[in-house]
Formats: C-alpha cells, sequence, structure tokens
C-alpha cells in the first residue's frame, strides 16, 4: 500500500479516536456518527489541508459539520 494511503487511513483513525474521547463515546460510535453525517467523507477529500491544522481546530470542523447536517453531539 503507499505511503500516503496508510498516512491517510492513520490520520483519519486518529480523528475518530479523539472525537470518540472529547464525546465521551466509543471509537465505533464515532465511525459510525462521522460517517452517517458526511464527516469521513470531508476528511478524506480535505486531508491535504486538515492534516496541517491543529487536532483541535479539526475536531471542532467535524463537530460544527455534522451538526450542520443533523448531528447532536
Amino acid at each position: 500500500m503507499a505511503t500516503s494511503i496508510l498516512n491517510k487511513i492513520e490520520y483519519l483513525v486518529l480523528l475518530v479516536a479523539a472525537f470518540a474521547a472529547q464525546s465521551k463515546i466509543s471509537e465505533a460510535e464515532a465511525y459510525r456518527y462521522l460517517s452517517r453525517y458526511g464527516a469521513l467523507a470531508l476528511c478524506e477529500k480535505h486531508y491535504g489541508i486538515m492534516h496541517t491544522l491543529s487536532l483541535e481546530e479539526n475536531l471542532q470542523t467535524l463537530q460544527a459539520y455534522c451538526q450542520k447536517k443533523g448531528g447532536t453531539l
């Protein structure tokens, strides 16, 4: 597997785990929530920019994005 793909996967796993910890839910629940509201697709599409920003900023962005799409966390 290409290094860039592995880097993207590792970053998405990190975001899901951090979102789960912040929201006090399991990582599986965080994955389903972020997937349901399109946040994982957003992360994949904008990985080139997101991985250069702080984790806290990205978590706030994901939370706001999901809430805009109807999420309640």
